[in-house]
């Protein structure tokens, strides 16, 4: 019961941090959702960069390494190339939302594109990418405690615990609480990854390059990318379609909205890759698991890095290690409920009832919490896919709306090379490719089975990427021509008469 004790209390501690960042606030919509934009480096740095130390990062990434070995390192490689990334993309972001007053990702493309319906349509696309993903949240949640507690807390009972504080302290606080708590849950998760992954592989192996010597003379071949599967062209296009997708996270983006100036991006984009190197450690415990708790199969391999802590450490610092993978679950689930609640509220529910007032927006965003709470906890007991894989499948939705963003922005942007027609058919195809490949468990090896091996191990969501730009530019050039004739026709018939 001790580590049962010090999870709770980490919990509570999170839910008053909640309390006390609204304290003084008017929360309208805009300080709800993104702040009032007066968030400084600190606070931005710890929503973006912080947002890596998820459940997906503390279960998937120690599970992948436990159960894949070398592939999983492409964890480690996104989300540096995306930060790198941000110094230019996250700044024209700021200044088109803050001179616009905007407060989703819905509200950018709408307004870029002049198009209430693609808003409607990226809104739509982000809260199904975002179940997935705040599911993800709610099963590490529950695997976290359940494991965490010694058992004495069942899955199903945390699940429902952590989603019913996490709807509470959404609700009521807001991004503020979110932030505040980021705060203390990255000074925790730091700590506790640190010791985790330079202890157990010295305890267990005698050091890293002893624990890497053992796991491949056991395992021969496991710490290397696979000849077909997993392959080098599995991996690279991975990484690079989680690089694109990375900002494409409607909680993601939006959070960029609440800095107080452009300037936070890019002095946050200095550091943010060397603070993604903590991953190393994460994998160092997984591959420690491998010799300490083996036999850990399919999505069980998640387990590894609680199975090694239950049986390496005291309760009460199990009790840490749970309350810290708690907080990764409660901070980025926050984001998500919150951004999906105001996605459909400004972007789906106003487009329907042009209307409604800001007031009555931010009203039904709020109400909004616990319906998207409880359809997350549907699919959470109704789900069966390994962490990594619930990612994955995020990732290729969200990263359809890339090529649009892409085209808005800067000289391009300029030149309207995109028509809101082909921005909306683009995102359309892309997401339709990937859910019919997920529905299905085809990939493009199967599909077309003649392909190179290279070409078959793709990652699909790129696959998808690309016939997303090709249609894309292809509707655009179609629509341009339409617009251009019917402009043409007009201008004949006035000077007729």
């Amino acid at each position: 019961m001790t580590a049962l004790v010090v999870i709770l209390g980490f919990l509570l501690v999170a839910i008053c941090l909640g309390l006390q960042a609204r304290r003084g606030k008017d929360m309208d919509l805009e300080e709800w959702s993104v702040g009032g934009r007066s968030f400084g480096t600190s606070f931005v740095f710890l929503l973006l960069a912080g947002e890596i130390y998820t459940t997906f990062t503390f279960l998937g990434a120690s599970g992948w390494a436990y159960g894949k070995g070398g592939p999983a390192l492409y964890i480690l490689c996104y989300g540096a190339l995306a930060y790198v990334m941000s110094y230019w993309l996250l700044p024209s972001i700021w200044r088109y939302a803050k001179e616009h007053r905007l407060v989703s990702q819905s509200d950018f493309f709408a307004k870029k594109f002049d198009s209430p319906l693609l808003g409607a349509l990226v809104a739509l696309v982000g809260v199904v990418a975002m179940v997935p993903y705040l599911v993800l949240q709610l099963t590490g949640m529950g695997i976290i405690v359940s494991e965490a507690s010694y058992g004495h807390i069942s899955k199903t009972l945390a699940v429902i615990i952590g989603t019913v504080a996490l709807t509470v302290y959404v609700t009521i606080s807001g991004i503020h609480g979110s932030a505040w708590t980021a705060v203390l849950k990255d000074v925790l998760i730091l700590s506790v990854v640190l010791f985790l992954g330079i202890y157990l592989p010295l305890h267990y192996a005698g050091g890293a390059g002893h624990m890497f010597r053992t796991i491949d003379t056991a395992h021969p071949g496991f710490l290397t990318l696979q000849h077909s599967g997993l392959s080098p062209s599995w991996f690279v296009s991975t990484v690079l379609l989680s690089t694109l997708g990375f900002y494409m996270w409607p909680h993601s983006f939006s959070a960029s909205y609440s800095a107080q100036n452009e300037r936070v991006f890019r002095r946050n984009a200095i550091f943010m890759p060397l603070y993604q190197l903590v991953l190393l450690f994460v994998f160092l415990a997984g591959f420690a698991a491998l010799i300490a708790v083996p036999g850990l199969k399919g999505a069980d391999a998640d387990l590894s890095m609680l199975r090694i802590t239950v049986k390496s450490f005291d309760p009460w610092f199990v009790g840490v290690v749970g309350g810290a993978g708690v907080l990764t679950a409660l901070v980025p689930g926050s984001l998500l409920l919150l951004t999906s609640a105001t996605c459909l509220a400004k972007n789906i529910y106003k487009l329907a009832r042009p209307a409604t007032t800001d007031q009555s927006v931010g009203r039904l965003a709020k109400l909004l919490v616990p319906v998207l709470a409880l359809i997350a906890l549907f699919f959470t007991f109704n789900g069966g896919s390994s962490i990594v894989n619930l990612m994955l499948m995020g990732y290729a939705l969200v990263t359809q709306l890339f090529p649009a963003l892409l085209v808005s922005l800067g000289p391009l942007g300029r030149r309207r090379l995109v028509s809101k027609q082909g921005a909306a058919a683009g995102i359309v195809v892309g997401v339709l490719i990937v859910g019919a490949v997920t529905v299905s468990g085809a990939t493009v090896g199967s599909l077309l089975p003649g392909l190179p091996q290279a070409v078959k191990d793709l990652n699909v969501g790129v696959v998808a990427l690309v016939a997303n730009t090709l249609v894309m530019f292809a509707v655009s050039a179609v629509s341009r021509t339409a617009t251009s004739g019917a402009a043409t026709e007009t201008a004949a018939e006035v000077s007729v008469i």
